[in-house]
């Protein structure tokens, strides 16, 4: 009996460990392209003003398990800070503005052929400070007569799409469980879509372009455009540098200018890990 025992608890085992890998070099889902909160590592400078976001974050996945040879599930963690600096001269870069993110996350793909669909689901804090760079020494004061606000938010996001060939499309609902300053609405809603195209230079050099709708509810509703087209240099799925160009309009990625309205053309560089 214990033979038997033995046998099925190295079965199980066994089967259990091939179907589950800790730490994966990808992400079970690619993070969607013109979504304003997705892990980046690079630069983007807004043009003409004189100022230039750097982002410094990443998502992993932790465990991922194939429920079968068509579908994947898998719970990660995130963890980012966006900054906003203004350039001067002698190559100075002062922080303004950064915001933090961190969470967990959980994933679900469903993939045959050329289709492909999922759904990503998040659970996030994010907080927002004033730097030093947003502190006119001189004047003894905040620029602009700003002065630091609490902000915070956390979060539940669920973000479904569908795949076919190239083209991604996806909605997505985040929802507010708690949020300073309280009268901040607690819902918003997105549509976008990514597309890569692949091949049609080569397969490592990989043109795209993409578009996130989000309409946000802050004292009332309104709407966010991003925009992004650009060239990849790596796998389309996969690790690389990718250069592009962001078209935003709306309300302010970073907290601390959360109610403020905010349009731009920008020029970026990012290291997708």
């Amino acid at each position: 009996m214990k033979k038997y025992f033995l046998l099925v608890l190295f079965i199980s085992i066994k089967l259990y460990s091939q179907k589950t890998e800790l730490f994966p070099g990808e992400l079970n889902v690619q993070p969607f392209t013109a979504n304003l909160l997705e892990p980046k590592l690079g630069f983007l400078f807004h043009l003409p003003e004189n100022e230039l976001r750097l982002d410094i974050g990443n998502s992993v996945d932790i465990l991922q398990y194939q429920l079968s040879d068509y579908e994947k599930l898998s719970i990660g963690a995130d963890l980012f800070t966006y900054t906003l600096l203004r350039g001067e001269k002698d190559f100075h870069f002062p922080v303004d503005a950064v915001d933090y993110m961190f969470g967990i996350n959980g994933s679900y793909k469903f993939v045959n052929e050329n289709k492909e669909y999922g759904a990503r689901i998040r659970i996030s804090h994010i907080s927002a400070h004033f730097a030093d760079g947003h502190y006119d020494g001189s004047a003894g004061q905040w620029r602009d007569g700003l002065n630091p606000r609490v902000y915070s938010r956390e979060f539940i996001e669920l973000m479904p799409y569908y795949k076919i060939n190239s083209i991604r499309i996806y909605a997505g609902l985040t929802y507010l469980f708690h949020v300073t300053p309280d009268y901040i609405g607690n819902d918003s809603y997105q549509l976008g879509f990514d597309y890569y195209a692949k091949g049609i230079i080569s397969q490592t050099l990989t043109p795209f372009i993409a578009y996130d709708f989000k309409l946000v509810n802050i004292d009332k509703y309104s709407a966010n455009h991003s925009f992004v087209a650009g060239l990849k240099f790596g796998k389309p799925d996969s690790r690389g540098v990718s250069f592009y160009f962001n078209f935003y309009s709306g309300k302010s990625i970073h907290g601390e200018y959360f109610d403020m309205n905010k349009t731009y053309s920008a020029i970026g560089i990012n290291l997708d890990l």
